[in-house]
């Protein structure tokens, strides 16, 4: 195993999307949201092993989970949990690991990826992900990894890509454009076209390549981590990052970097991912019955009843009559009951509970 070869993994998050289950205390990359016996983050630890050793494996995630962090993960050093101490999206996340990395290893090479997302082809995303680290350790690429599409959805961002390869490797394409979650009719134009992939918001570069693209395209980004290196890996690193941190620009490694330089490949690849982003996508990953039910709990009974997701507690009585396209969730004394069509608005429901509407 390359011992350059380094991982970071995104688990900041509060997965909102989730609720009730998901709560700011417990959010969902600390849950077994299916029921295997693993939690998403102790999945997503276990998949990188077989592409790093467990020491070169860094979480970044906010202070209030690092206790999660090592009750869920036994093998991550201490050193190797990156506390955020505010939140302000991704840039600042990937260059707090990125700089300390490069401070730690000059010829590092890093796959950035979140801590929620399902794999379910394991075998080939170990093979893409090796393939892609051998390509940034020759070449100043910043790679992202694209899934080719099954169907149209609006729920997934999507790369365009360009016919130029990166030199010998033509399956590794320029990319054209990024495009946030289409309509309905644009989707469908992005699969017909052919030249689009959805974004799996993973990421592949050396150390070297990503730090330069921030001083290149995030200069005061790039001068707050790069003054940060004589503390890295030392008792008064948490001090300095708690200092700055909170004044960094409120960016996406998407938009502050990405969409500006014209060093970026995608790499296209189907290994059964999805970022189980919404309760509407855990159906793809759970047995249903035959009216097309997803349940989770053991003593749910239906009657008439089709095209729902239910998640009750182990043990817990439940009897539905009559629904067709719900989602049904209990959590700790709270029930959510929501359309699956308006399971955007639970955000929403979340927001109004927090600010007592």
């Amino acid at each position: 195993m390359n011992k350059n070869n380094y991982a970071v993994i995104m688990a900041g998050g509060i997965g909102s999307r989730f609720w009730p289950i998901s709560k700011a205390s417990l959010p969902k990359q600390f849950l077994d949201i299916l029921g295997t016996g693993e939690t998403l983050i102790q999945q997503t630890f276990r998949r990188l092993q077989k592409i790093c050793p467990a020491e070169n494996i860094l979480i970044v995630t906010n202070k209030n989970y690092k206790i999660l962090c090592q009750q869920q993960l036994d093998e991550v050093v201490e050193k190797n949990i990156l506390c955020e101490p505010s939140m302000r999206n991704t840039a600042p996340c990937v260059a707090y690991a990125a700089f300390k990395i490069h401070s730690e290893n000059p010829d590092a090479n890093m796959i950035v990826a979140a801590s929620d997302h399902i794999i379910t082809k394991e075998d080939e995303f170990v093979r893409v992900v090796n393939d892609c680290l051998v390509l940034s350790s020759a070449n100043d690429v910043l790679l992202t990894i694209g899934i080719n599409p099954s169907r149209p959805d609006t729920g997934y961002g999507y790369i365009q890509f360009t016919e130029e390869g990166l030199f010998k490797h033509k399956k590794v394409r320029k990319v054209k454009t990024f495009t946030e979650k289409p309509n309905q009719e644009l989707a469908l134009n992005f699969l017909d076209s052919g030249d689009f992939l959805w974004n799996s918001g993973m990421f592949v570069w050396s150390a070297k390549s990503i730090t330069l693209a921030y001083r290149k395209h995030l200069y005061d980004m790039y001068t707050i981590f790069e003054e940060g290196k004589a503390f890295y890996n030392t008792e008064k690193e948490q001090e300095y990052i708690d200092r700055v941190f909170p004044i960094c620009k409120n960016i996406s490694i998407d938009y502050g970097i990405m969409e500006k330089s014209d060093m970026v490949y995608v790499y296209p690849a189907s290994f059964g991912w999805s970022d189980l982003g919404t309760w509407g996508s855990l159906c793809t990953h759970l047995d249903l019955d035959e009216n097309k039910n997803a349940v989770i709990g053991n003593k749910v009974m239906l009657y008439d009843s089709s095209d729902n997701i239910v998640n009750v507690p182990k043990n817990k009585q439940v009897v539905l009559q009559g629904l067709i396209g719900y989602i049904v969730v209990e959590s700790e004394g709270t029930l959510l009951v929501c359309k699956k069509e308006d399971e955007q608005q639970i955000k929403q429901f979340v927001y109004d509970i927090k600010h007592g509407k």
